[in-house]
């Protein structure tokens, strides 16, 4: 073993970067094929070869490799980043918004309550840690997400929610660190000017991510052919990142500033996050797990005592009240309110940035080798057992496995409208059709034909079908995915049916001419589940929200009408 280890220690950074690829893969495939994410399996590879096991590899061949450790967050940053999608999460904002404000406040001050509590000295380092505690590891629920394959409700909450507690977790370290100078002091004496550097900082960093994300849609405008666009994406992650941490500001912050832009503002989101980096991705997260397992240290848990120890049961319990909590007064469905915590449990990558943040900064020489053994500790658990966890909350969820198209799969939650009201057919349809455009991001489409399409229709003959359903539909362009929005009203809309019932649920289709089998398959579908069937009719027509529809129209129990396409397997 001694020999083993002499070589790989002489190894250079070439072939230390290709053992740590083949040690993750194959160890990832090996969790995979017993049930466990790949992500564990990648992290104790790492631990195994790395510092708290075999140290195949010395301190330097790891530093070597550090900028792809910059690379992969970078990237992680982004893809989370994009998927604020605001028209997307139109219908989220009650839950997000809540769970923002429980996240940032109750976990924080469940920590900072326990672990002042056991440390019994000043409060400056219990103050750090509740701040730390917020973030959730974004490579890791990405990660997790991918490999399960899930999509859905839970998935859209989920991955939003990491991004936003990222983010959450970096602006109120920044002030956790200005006010405990500013109140406690440090050995240095306290520094004036806290607040005023970090609110700079943090909007340098913003600044940067906006600033390449506009630059990245002009390029991207100019580039056309697909191989300069993919050179622009990856110089966009790059220089990010890299002037970021040359300006010493937070280079995730900046990145995920970067994916935010990118899928709100500018046009090129499919080609940087969808597209670009699809191909690469896995492999890139393979190496970043492998390398944190290699960096972990088993002294850490031995240093922390009942602190640590503390520090894990108060941030966990912290994570399972403010999901528990935010979701209860957002009137989510139940299957999001019993996972979202577990999923939540997941930390690494911002909390490690900021233990960075801690040791280089001489206010805190007197508890920085404290703080960073704490941390170091809680994170080698949660990276351990967080994507076990995470697994087990998309596994109950019901929504692993179902990242596949489905025949009525353009019915996401932002697509569906619960509450609504309309006085008859020419009240209703324009509104139908003003959210089909903005839901779908349908911004380049003559919205004036696609409402003209349908009105001609219906004065042809009413798509009023009877059994409180109606289904108007209009024409797209060609090369356009079949796509629809619903709306329900509880208390009915008083249009002219043929059976005499009002109406509702309309849902508006909007078809190009070479989708025109599946658009018929769609319609059958709706007039054959919610048309004829009482039972569906009454769960959809009184769902409390758009949420509890879509859990309605691609739950398990919906299988058998919304069914997976073939070809997606």
């Amino acid at each position: 073993m001694d020999g083993l280890t002499d070589w790989m220690h002489d190894a250079g950074p070439l072939l230390t970067l290709a053992i740590i690829i083949l040690a993750g893969v194959s160890c990832g495939a090996i969790t995979r094929r017993i049930g466990l994410p790949a992500v564990t399996g990648q992290i104790l590879a790492g631990v195994v070869m790395g510092q708290a096991g075999f140290q195949f590899f010395d301190e330097q061949a790891l530093h070597d490799l550090q900028p792809l450790t910059h690379l992969a967050l970078g990237l992680i940053a982004v893809t989370v980043g994009a998927h604020l999608n605001l028209g997307r999460l139109r219908n989220a904002g009650r839950r997000l918004s809540l769970l923002l404000l429980f996240e940032s406040t109750v976990t924080p001050l469940v920590v900072f309550a326990v672990t002042g509590f056991i440390y019994g000295g000043p409060p400056t380092l219990a103050w750090l840690l509740g701040a730390v505690s917020i973030a959730t590891a974004p490579a890791t629920i990405v990660a997790v997400v991918r490999e399960a394959r899930a999509k859905g409700v839970f998935v859209k909450t989920l991955i939003a929610a990491v991004a936003l507690n990222n983010m959450a977790c970096i602006v109120i370290f920044e002030v956790a660190r200005a006010l405990a100078t500013t109140w406690w002091g440090s050995p240095e004496g306290p520094r004036g000017g806290g607040f005023a550097e970090a609110g700079f900082e943090l909007a340098l960093a913003a600044g940067i991510g906006g600033f390449v994300a506009i630059a990245m849609d002009q390029f991207a405008r100019w580039a056309v052919l697909p191989h300069r666009v993919a050179t622009g994406a990856v110089l966009a992650l790059i220089f990010t990142s890299g002037l970021a941490t040359s300006l010493g500001v937070s280079s995730l912050l900046a990145c995920l500033v970067l994916g935010v832009v990118q899928t709100n503002v500018a046009r090129t989101r499919s080609h940087v996050v969808d597209s670009v980096f699809a191909d690469f991705e896995p492999t890139i997260l393979a190496i970043f797990f492998t390398l944190a397992g290699l960096h972990l240290e088993t002294t850490h848990l031995a240093a922390t005592g009942a602190i640590g120890l503390a520090y894990f049961g108060a941030r966990f319990a912290g994570k399972i009240l403010s999901a528990n909590w935010a979701m209860r007064l957002a009137g989510a469905t139940q299957r999001v309110r019993r996972n979202l915590g577990l999923a939540l449990v997941p930390q690494a990558g911002v909390a490690v940035g900021l233990v960075i943040v801690i040791q280089g900064d001489p206010a805190y020489a007197d508890i920085s080798g404290l703080f960073s053994a704490i941390v170091l500790s809680v994170v080698t658990v949660n990276e351990i057992i967080g994507p076990i966890l995470t697994r087990y909350a998309l596994n109950r969820s019901g929504e692993s496995g179902q990242d596949r198209l489905r025949l009525i799969d353009f019915l996401q939650e932002e697509n569906i409208r619960t509450g609504f009201r309309a006085k008859d057919k020419s009240e209703a349809i324009p509104a139908l059709v003003d959210l089909l455009v903005r839901s779908h991001g349908l911004a380049g489409t003559d919205r004036q034909a696609l409402l003209e399409s349908v009105l001609e229709r219906e004065a042809q003959a009413s798509t009023c079908l009877g059994g409180g359903l109606a289904v108007p539909h209009g024409i797209l362009p060609e090369g356009y995915p079949m796509l629809g929005v619903m709306a329900l009203s509880r208390e009915g809309l008083d249009f002219e049916t043929p059976d005499g019932r009002p109406v509702h649920c309309v849902v508006l289709l909007g078809t190009a001419p070479e989708e025109r089998d599946r658009h018929l398959q769609v319609l059958a579908t709706l007039a054959r589940t919610i048309g004829i069937d009482p039972a569906f009719q009454e769960q959809l027509f009184n769902a409390a929200s758009a949420a509890h529809a879509w859990e309605i129209l691609h739950g398990e129990d919906s299988e058998d009408f919304n069914y997976f396409l073939e070809g997606n397997p």
